[in-house]
């Protein structure tokens, strides 16, 4: 399923374990279908399960979570951790080349491997009032490629993460939010994968400019994220995009720091 499939199927999903079912078959398919969906700073209402906070959805192998939990892991996760101070996607495989990492959160990666979680790849998400989550997805396979995928399941992991809060919060007036012309141009460009100074090159106006209107629209849709600026504006229908295929999808981020 390319990107835009799931952007359609994921806005006529009715319920939050058929949207979570969804993403799970849908990161299946690139090689990478445990998933785990967590609140890092704030507590969720709506889970799709009675697990301990921050979980919010998650199908990692049953007795990993329960010894995960048991020891109360997510304290010292240095995915938890990383997710709550940096905005880029990562791979697990990179937090062990860090030094600084202390030999609590070296076991948990590592005994999350022995529980047969190869590799993984996490997307921290931001929300209103400063709220944070992360997306976690794990491999099975000793010759997953993490660094092949990142991209794809960063997009996916950012729709996701739109469309689980609108299922989940009350449904807002949609037609109280408008863009300029200029401010449609700079994200349908932006969704092609430009940069500002692309874009700016483009529309022969100043890069500064090109961030002014790119912010506008964040704060307009809620959001401190040009990706889910982006797929927000396709699933409201302020903006779309012609002849995109999942093929030419944009480089949404670097895959590290």
């Amino acid at each position: 399923m390319d990107l835009f499939s799931f952007i359609d199927c994921a806005n006529r999903t009715q319920s939050l374990s058929d949207l979570f079912d969804l993403l799970v078959g849908s990161a299946a398919d690139e090689g990478f279908g445990e998933v785990a969906y967590g609140a890092v700073n704030y507590e969720e209402t709506e889970r799709l399960a009675e697990h301990p906070m921050p979980a919010i959805a998650l199908n990692f192998p049953l007795e990993w979570r329960k010894h995960y939990f048991e020891r109360k892991y997510y304290e010292i996760d240095p995915v938890v951790r990383r997710a709550a101070s940096h905005s880029k996607p990562f791979m697990w495989d990179q937090l062990l080349k860090q030094r600084r990492l202390q030999a609590g959160e070296r076991l948990v990666i590592h005994e999350s491997r022995d529980a047969g979680l190869k590799h993984g790849v996490s997307v921290p998400l931001f929300g209103p009032s400063g709220r944070i989550a992360v997306l976690s997805f794990a491999s099975r396979f000793d010759d997953a490629d993490p660094v092949r995928q990142i991209r794809r399941l960063h997009a996916l992991a950012c729709q996701f993460h739109v469309a689980f809060g609108e299922l989940s919060r009350p449904a807002v007036d949609n037609k109280a939010i408008t863009l300029s012309q200029r401010e449609r141009e700079c994200l349908r460009w932006t969704a092609e994968g430009k940069t500002s100074w692309d874009i700016g090159i483009i529309l022969k106006i100043s890069e500064n400019t090109i961030n002014f209107h790119i912010k506008k629209v964040m704060r307009k849709l809620q959001t401190t994220s040009r990706t889910v600026a982006v797929v927000k504006a396709i699933k409201l229908g302020l903006i779309e995009i012609p002849g995109l295929s999942d093929s030419s999808l944009p480089e949404w981020t670097e895959a590290a720091d």
